[in-house]
C-alpha cells in the first residue's frame, strides 16, 4: 500500500526545531525528505544532550534523533563555491524546498525562489522563518523560546497577582512546524490540480499567535486583558493540579458541575461538602476557591496519585495523573497503541523514539528509520538521485565540498 506522500522528495535546509519538525511530518507521510547539513556548521539539536549513554556526539543527541526520524542527510558545505551547483541540482530533483533561516539567508546563499523555481518551476518552497519575509523584524532571528512572551502566551501564564511566567517548552518550534506541514500538504494539492507551485511564507511568531486566539479576542471584545489564573478554569471548580503522596506525584483534576461535585465529596468521605453553601454551586466554589482547594489537596496528599485516579474515575469525574517523561516512556498503552517505536541507529544502536500520533486507515504510515547520521547518505544522494559518477563525487570530496 502506498504512502500519501510516496514519490514527494523534499530538499532539507532546516535546522534546530520548527524547520525539522516540520519536515518530519513529511517524511511520516511517505515522502523522502533528504537534509542538507553540514559538519562545518553542525545543526544545534545535534550538539544537545541528553546524548545516548551520556556520550556527546554529532549523532548521539536524543533532541535530534527525535525530530529527524525517517530522514536522508547529504553532507554539503554550502560555504564551499561549488556546493552551489551541488544545492542546485539537488532542488532541481525535489517537489519541495523547506529552510527556516532568518529572512534574506537562502537568497544571500544564491538559493532564493525565483533562482529556484526557475530550476522547478512547479516546486514549492516553505521558508519559516521567525517574523515572516516582510516588514521591519524580518531579518531578526528567531527562537522558539522567543515566541512564548511574544505571542501573549507568557502574559496568561502564571499565577493571580503574580508576574508572567515562561512555559516548559518552546511552543514556537512545533507550533510552526505543523502549521508549516499543513500549508505544504494544501500547496500539494493545489499543485495537483493546477501543476502550479509556490512560496509558502510562514512567520512563526504569527503561527504561536494563532493558538491564543481567545484571549486576544477577549481584549477585542471587552477590552481587558484575560487574568493569570494558574491552573484554575472560570467555568469549572475544583479544577488544578494537586500533590499525591511520593516524590513529584500529582494528579490533575477536573469538577465541571454541581452534581459532579456532589459525587467528589461523596469520593472523598465527606459527603456533606456537596451540599455545603460555601461549594453548592459553582459561583459559590469559585467564591471560595482557596478553601476549596485546600480540602482537595488534603484528600489527595496522603494517597498515591494511581489511587486518587482509579477513585474519581470510577465515579465518572476527570482525572489523570501528572506523568513524568519516566512514566511516558513506560506506559503500556503508548506500547500497545504504537506510538512508542524502537528503530535501530547505526551509531547508538536500536532506542526508543515517539512515533506518529495520527494514523489513516486506508494509508497507515509508520516511522521507516532512525534519524540520519551526519552524512549517512551522501554518496547514495549523489548517485542515485543526482547521477553523479564516482569521479565527481571523489572530486567533491576531495575539494573539501561534502563535509
Amino acid at each position: 500500500m502506498s504512502l500519501p506522500l510516496e514519490g514527494i522528495r523534499v530538499a532539507d535546509f532546516t535546522w534546530v526545531w520548527a524547520g525539522p519538525f516540520c519536515t518530519l511530518q513529511l517524511a511520516h507521510l511517505g515522502a523522502e525528505v533528504i537534509r542538507v547539513e553540514s559538519a562545518t556548521r553542525t545543526c544545534v539539536t545535534r550538539l544537545l544532550p541528553p546524548f545516548a549513554d551520556g556520550q556527546p556526539g554529532p549523532n548521539r543527541s536524543g533532541y535530534f534523533n527525535q525530530y529527524n526520524q525517517g530522514k536522508l542527510s547529504l553532507a554539503l558545505d554550502l560555504k564551499q563555491p561549488q556546493a552551489l551547483a551541488v544545492a542546485k541540482d539537488l532542488v532541481a530533483q525535489c517537489d519541495i524546498v523547506c529552510e527556516n533561516f532568518a529572512a534574506g539567508v537562502m537568497e544571500r546563499m544564491g538559493l532564493g525562489y525565483e533562482v529556484l523555481r526557475a530550476l522547478r518551476p512547479d516546486l514549492i518552497m516553505i521558508a519559516l522563518s521567525g517574523y515572516g519575509a516582510t516588514g521591519p523584524d524580518a531579518e531578526f532571528v528567531s527562537y522558539g523560546p522567543a515566541q512564548v512572551p511574544l505571542s501573549g502566551m507568557s502574559s496568561l501564564t502564571g499565577y493571580a497577582g503574580w508576574p508572567p511566567m515562561h512555559v516548559g517548552i518552546s511552543y514556537g518550534d512545533p507550533t510552526g512546524g505543523l502549521h508549516g506541514a499543513v500549508a505544504v500538504l494544501a500547496a500539494l494539492w493545489h499543485r495537483e490540480a493546477t501543476g502550479e507551485g509556490q512560496y509558502i511564507d510562514l512567520s512563526q511568531w504569527e503561527t504561536s499567535i494563532a493558538t491564543l486566539g481567545e484571549g486576544v479576542l477577549e481584549q477585542s471584545l471587552t477590552g481587558t486583558q484575560p487574568p493569570r489564573a494558574g491552573n484554575r478554569d472560570p467555568h469549572m471548580a475544583p479544577h488544578g493540579i494537586f500533590r499525591c503522596a511520593g516524590e513529584q506525584r500529582w494528579v490533575a483534576i477536573a469538577v465541571r458541575d454541581d452534581e459532579e461535585w456532589i459525587r467528589f465529596a461523596a469520593c472523598i468521605g465527606a459527603p456533606a461538602l456537596g451540599t455545603d453553601p460555601r461549594f453548592a454551586t459553582l459561583a459559590a466554589r469559585k467564591a471560595n476557591e482557596d478553601a476549596l482547594e485546600a480540602v482537595v489537596s488534603d484528600w489527595t496528599r496522603p494517597l498515591p496519585d494511581g489511587e486518587v485516579v482509579a477513585r474519581l474515575q470510577a465515579a465518572n469525574i476527570p482525572a489523570a495523573a501528572a506523568m513524568t517523561n519516566r512514566d511516558l516512556a513506560e506506559d503500556e498503552d503508548l506500547r500497545r497503541s504504537g506510538f512508542h517505536v524502537f528503530r535501530e541507529h547505526p551509531e547508538i544502536g536500536s532506542r526508543l523514539h515517539l512515533g506518529i500520533p495520527w494514523q489513516m486507515s486506508d494509508t497507515p504510515c509508520s516511522v521507516r528509520s532512525a534519524a540520519p547520521c551526519l552524512g549517512q547518505h551522501t554518496d547514495d544522494v549523489l548517485r542515485r538521485v543526482l547521477g553523479y559518477d564516482d569521479a565527481r563525487i571523489a572530486a567533491l570530496r576531495d575539494a573539501g565540498v561534502l563535509t
